[in-house]
């Protein structure tokens, strides 16, 4: 490959790979076209690209954007190709996780497409620990409950006494509604 094409090749991998923070790496091999196409028509349906690349210039252009990958990672062994998109590393390894396991071809990928590992934030980690993470959304609810709950707590210790301190006005006033002899213009118009 020229200087040329191979500057032209990095220009391209920057261009694509300058807003990811969040990827999965994968291993491709063996896999016919009908089943890379659908491989891509399955991710893409969920907002998700895929692309196969070369590793020593996309080790160059990683490192130029400040993902942090080694050249010593065995990421960088064989064939690589790299998936990116959806709304958070964790809702892109589901998604490529149930696409391998468990999609009509899944049979057809299991000894052709092997997952390397994952880019969270341009930091590396496994592919378990990237299908553990909340996605953007479990995290929201999981930061307002938690910002919640001292709250709510707070108003069950006001309501708590509150009401019991209505209860036993509400006693209170029944029985002395009770025992109260009735007024005068009361008595009157009973008879």
């Amino acid at each position: 490959m020229s200087k040329v094409i191979k500057q032209m090749e990095m220009d391209a991998l920057r261009s694509t790979f300058q807003d990811v923070r969040d990827a999965v790496v994968l291993s491709v091999t063996g896999l016919n076209c009908q089943l890379e196409t659908a491989l891509r028509a399955a991710l893409r349906k969920r907002n998700i690209r895929l692309k196969w690349v070369k590793n020593s210039l996309t080790r160059r252009v990683f490192q130029e954007l400040g993902l942090s990958i080694g050249a010593d990672s065995p990421l960088w062994i064989g064939p690589t190709a790299f998936a990116w998109g959806a709304g958070s590393v964790a809702e892109l390894s589901r998604a490529i996780d149930d696409e391998l396991k468990k999609s009509k071809n899944a049979a057809a990928y299991k000894d052709k497409v092997n997952i390397k590992g994952a880019l969270a934030d341009g930091q590396l980690i496994t592919f378990e620990q990237a299908l553990k993470m909340p996605t953007k959304a479990e995290a929201v609810a999981r930061i307002v409950t938690l910002a919640l709950s001292p709250a709510s707590r707070l108003v069950s210790q006001f309501r708590g006494p509150a009401s019991r301190l209505a209860g036993q006005l509400k006693t209170l006033h029944e029985n002395r509604s009770a025992a109260a002899p009735p007024a005068p213009a009361e008595a009157a118009a009973a008879t």
